[in-house]
C-alpha cells in the first residue's frame, strides 16, 4: 500500500509540473520581447508602431494615457503590433510616460515615451489648396521687372509703432506720390515681436496685422512690388544665429510667419515676404543655425497654402557664408538678399569717429577734397564695389537666383569743411551704386526714412538725392 500510493504521488506531481510547463509555452522558457524600447515624438503628435513578440498572454498599462493613446491593450501568445498615438503638445514643456508590458509568464518590458513641445501654438489654422492665380512669375522674372525700390524705413519697424520715431502714419497718397517719382519697389521694414499681445503664445496683436495689411494693400493698389520682413525687432532673430537659443528663435519664426502669411494670404506675387533684415552669424556653424531659421520661414509660409504656395521667398545672410539655401517645395520662387553701405565710414552717418574706422566726407574719382584731405576715403571705392557686384553677379543671378540689395544709400553732413565737394560726391556714391547694381542684376532699395521726401505734403525735401537715383537708372 504505501509503495504504491508513493508511486501514485510522484505520477500525480510530474503531470502537475508538464502541464505548467505546457501553459508556459511547450518546450521553452518564459519569453517577452518589445521591437522598440524608447519612443520620441514631435511637436505635432504622430503614430509610432511596436512588436509585442511573447510566449504567454500580455497586458499594457500606460501612466501617459492623457496624452498617448496604446492599443490593443492586450494579447495573447505570439507576435502583435501595437500602435502607440501622441496627440499634440503645445504644454511649453517636453513630457514623458512609460508604456510597461507584462505577460502572464512573469516576464516586464518597458517602452520610454517623451515628446517635445511646440513652445507655441500652431497659427495655421485655415491652410487652402495651392492657388496659383495671379502667380506665374518666377522669382527671376519677378525681380527683372524690378527697376528701383526704397524703403519706407524708420516707421513700421519702430519700437513704438509706427510714429514711434517720428514719421507719420502711412498714407496710399504718400506711397502714390513716390509711384509718380519713378519707385515701382517698396521694401516695408516691419516690427512684430513689439506687437505681440500675448507672449506666452506669440500672438499677434490683429490690429497691427491690419495695419500692416492696409499699407500693403496702398502698394498693391499702386501696382508697386512689395518686400515685407522681420525687421531687428529687438535682435530675437538678426542677434542670435549663435544657437544658444535656437529652438525659440525657430518656434516664434513659425508662429509669427504663420499669422503674417495667412493674413497677406491673398495678396498676388507682387507681394514678396523675406525672412529676416540684417542676421549676423560670423562663420559656418552659425550659418547653418540661421539657415534653420530660414528653412522655419519657409515651411510656415508654404504650409498656409493657397498664393503662399508660389509667392517669392527672401532669405539674407552674410554673402561670403551663404553656400546653400532652405529647402523650398516650390521651384525657382527664391531670392536672395543683402545691403550695400560700402564704405560704411562714408555712408552711416556717425556722430564722430569711431574705433573702428574714421569718418569719410569725400568718396569716388574726381571728389576727393584738397582742403580736407584727411577725410578722403581710403578704401571702398569704385573697384572695390566693382569686384563685390561683379562677384555677386556670378555667385547668385547669373545661377538664376535674384540679388536684391535690400537697402543702399549714402547722406548728407553739413559739418564737412569742402561741402560743395561732399555732396557731389554723395550724390556721385548714389548714382554709381545704383548703375552698378543694375547693370550686375541687383535690385536696389534705396533706404529713405523721411529725409528725402516730406510724407505728410507728399514732395521732394532733397532733390539732389532723388536725381542722383535715377540718373543711376538709365
Amino acid at each position: 500500500m504505501k509503495a504504491g500510493f508513493s508511486i501514485f504521488l510522484w505520477t500525480m506531481l510530474m503531470g502537475a509540473i508538464l502541464c505548467s510547463a505546457c501553459k508556459k509555452s511547450p518546450g521553452s522558457s518564459p519569453q517577452l520581447s518589445v521591437s522598440a524600447t524608447s519612443i520620441h515624438f514631435q511637436p505635432q503628435g504622430a503614430d509610432s508602431t511596436v512588436t509585442i513578440t511573447c510566449n504567454s498572454e500580455w497586458s499594457i498599462n500606460n501612466n501617459a494615457s492623457a496624452w498617448l493613446q496604446v492599443g490593443p491593450s492586450t494579447g495573447a501568445s505570439g507576435s502583435a503590433t501595437i500602435k502607440l498615438t501622441s496627440s499634440p503638445n503645445v504644454t511649453g514643456a517636453t513630457r514623458s510616460g512609460i508604456v510597461e508590458v507584462a505577460a502572464t509568464n512573469g516576464q516586464v518590458r518597458r517602452i520610454v515615451v517623451s515628446q517635445v513641445s511646440t513652445i507655441y501654438p500652431s497659427y495655421n489654422t485655415s491652410p487652402l489648396p495651392p492657388d496659383s492665380t495671379g502667380m506665374g512669375s518666377t522669382a527671376m522674372q519677378l525681380a527683372n521687372n524690378i527697376v528701383v525700390g526704397w524703403n519706407i524705413g524708420n516707421t513700421m519697424e519702430a519700437p513704438g509703432g509706427e510714429s514711434g520715431w517720428g514719421n507719420p502714419p502711412i498714407t496710399e497718397a504718400y506711397v502714390t506720390y513716390m509711384k509718380s517719382l519713378g519707385f515701382n519697389a517698396v521694401r516695408i521694414p516691419c516690427a512684430w515681436d513689439f506687437h505681440v499681445d500675448n507672449k506666452s503664445t506669440a500672438h499677434i496683436d490683429p490690429n497691427w496685422l491690419n495695419r500692416v495689411h492696409d499699407v500693403v494693400q496702398y502698394c498693391i493698389n499702386n501696382n508697386m512690388y512689395v518686400m515685407l520682413n522681420i525687421h531687428w525687432d529687438g535682435g530675437w532673430l538678426d542677434c542670435k544665429a549663435t544657437g544658444a537659443r535656437a529652438d525659440s528663435v525657430n518656434a516664434k519664426q513659425k508662429a509669427f510667419w504663420e499669422q503674417i502669411a495667412t493674413k497677406m494670404r491673398d495678396f498676388d506675387e507682387h507681394l514678396m515676404f523675406a525672412s529676416a533684415n540684417e542676421p549676423d552669424p560670423s562663420d559656418a556653424a552659425q550659418m547653418n543655425v540661421l539657415l534653420s531659421y530660414h528653412q522655419s520661414f519657409v515651411d510656415a509660409v508654404r504650409s498656409t497654402g493657397g498664393h503662399n504656395t508660389y509667392r517669392v521667398l527672401v532669405v539674407q545672410a552674410p554673402s561670403n557664408l551663404i553656400n546653400n539655401f532652405p529647402v523650398d517645395p516650390t521651384p525657382n520662387r527664391m531670392a536672395f538678399e543683402e545691403h550695400d553701405y560700402t564704405p560704411s565710414q562714408f555712408t552711416i552717418l556717425l556722430d564722430g569717429d569711431a574705433s573702428w574706422g574714421k569718418m569719410f566726407y569725400y568718396w569716388g574719382a574726381g571728389h576727393h577734397s584738397t582742403i580736407e584731405p584727411d577725410r578722403n576715403a581710403t578704401w571702398g571705392e569704385e573697384d572695390y564695389l566693382n569686384t563685390y557686384f561683379a562677384s555677386m553677379k556670378a555667385k547668385f543671378v547669373d545661377k538664376g537666383i535674384p540679388f536684391l540689395m535690400g537697402e543702399y544709400g549714402a547722406y548728407r553732413r553739413t559739418n564737412p569743411k569742402d561741402l560743395a565737394t561732399h555732396n557731389d560726391a554723395v550724390d556721385y556714391w548714389i548714382t554709381f551704386n545704383t548703375r552698378q547694381a543694375i547693370a550686375n542684376g541687383l535690385k536696389p532699395f534705396f533706404w529713405e526714412t523721411g529725409g528725402m521726401v516730406d510724407r505728410t505734403a507728399d514732395t521732394v525735401k532733397d532733390a539732389r538725392t532723388v536725381n542722383a537715383i535715377f540718373a543711376g537708372t538709365h
